[in-house]
């Protein structure tokens, strides 16, 4: 037996304390105070995850709570038929069963499927020509000025060559030119290294899609077939959305989250 299994080792033995089940009552009752100190003593992003995090679980246990304080389900009384005709305003009152709590149960499915949906930032800054391009000046007495020089990291694909001199009006720069990305799946809490294959869509701009600019918000396609995902019907999965966190031509690296 591994040696970090000692503590396994001895409740198999030995069993639990005499007072395991108060010890672990206390601790979830001391629980609050512990996620109080830590929210208050958090800062910057990891502060902002947690408090993220901290309000999406309390939303939830609020509609939980709300869920089970709302009616049961009234159904039709099936006891003795009146007798006499019935007035055509109560005839469909009998035949109608409220099912509040079911219906309400339906509603808040159909929202966590469409915030399933929902990128991790969804408003980011646009970014302007002037900050994503510089002005390249050519010709033998440097007059000319069409050409520009791409500022921030992008993508290119596969087999990609450039155009003649002559031709080409968008030098995007080999140290700018990004492969692989740090994408960070939301379920597994981990960050896996995966090729990029694709510039889905930049926001600022659908000329930097087509150039393969990668800035802050956009969506990557990046093959996941190592992380061995695989749809309903068995089939592996190749390819993902991901979008872009940080800002890359800052940090030397693309960081993003997987849209899942």
């Amino acid at each position: 037996m591994p040696q970090n299994e000692h503590m396994d080792l001895a409740r198999k033995r030995y069993g639990l304390r005499l007072d395991h089940a108060e010890r672990m009552r206390k601790k979830k009752a001391r629980e609050h105070k512990l996620q109080s100190k830590k929210a208050q003593k958090l800062t910057g992003i990891k502060g902002k995850l947690f408090s993220k995090r901290r309000y999406s679980e309390k939303v939830q246990l609020k509609k939980t709570i709300k869920a089970h304080e709302e009616k049961k389900t009234r159904q039709k009384d099936e006891g003795k038929t009146p007798e006499g005709a019935l007035p055509a305003y109560l005839l469909d009152r009998e035949s109608t069963s409220q099912a509040k709590l079911l219906s309400s149960m339906v509603k808040q499915k159909r929202k966590e499927k469409a915030g399933k949906w929902d990128v991790p930032l969804p408003k980011v800054r646009a970014q302007s020509e002037a900050e994503v391009f510089r002005v390249m000046k050519t010709g033998k007495s440097g007059r000319k000025g069409w050409k520009r020089l791409v500022t921030k990291v992008c993508y290119v694909g596969e087999g990609f060559t450039r155009k003649p001199p002559k031709y080409e009006r968008f030098v995007r720069p080999m140290a700018l030119r990004f492969k692989k990305a740090h994408v960070t799946h939301p379920e597994l809490k981990a960050t896996f290294c995966l090729p990029i294959t694709g510039v889905k869509k930049n926001p600022s701009s659908p000329m930097y899609t087509s150039l393969g600019v990668i800035t802050k918000g956009t969506i990557i396609e990046v093959n996941v077939s190592e992380l061995g995902l695989v749809t309903q019907g068995g089939k592996v999965v190749w390819g993902k959305y991901a979008q872009v966190t940080n800002n890359p031509e800052n940090d030397g690296c693309i960081n993003a989250i997987l849209l899942v």
